[in-house]
């Protein structure tokens, strides 16, 4: 099995900035991608940055020039640095690792982490 563990989310005004980190642990093998999805109140889940294990990065457009994902190939970590935060951010965070655990490639989410966006 393998465990995320998502921290850093809260309340922050808008123009404000969070850091959302996840640490991923249990039986690793390899991972490919790990990347950050949101989900807002009545909305569907979307994607919102996701980087490979050599480095290859894609945000959606929505949170571009403002979101920043990076990663610890050797602590099995990621992170998102959030600035310029808006309203339209507010969403429950999710953390997603695509890995092999030695037998076969799946994904895997954290529990989430609460994002809220408010004045």
């Amino acid at each position: 099995q393998v465990q995320l563990v998502e921290s850093g989310g809260g309340l922050v005004q808008p123009g404000g900035s969070l850091r959302l980190s996840c640490a991923a642990s249990g039986s690793i093998f390899s991972i490919y991608v790990m990347g950050w999805y949101r989900q807002g109140p009545g909305k569907q889940r979307d994607v919102v940055a996701t980087i490979t294990s050599g480095g290859v990065i894609n945000y959606a457009d929505t949170v571009k020039g403002r979101f920043t994902i990076s990663r610890d190939n050797a602590k099995n970590t990621v992170h998102l640095q959030m600035n310029s935060l808006k309203p339209e951010d507010t969403a429950v965070y999710y953390c997603n690792v695509h890995l092999f655990n030695g037998a076969t490639v799946y994904d895997a989410w954290g529990q989430g982490t609460q994002v809220t966006v408010s004045s």
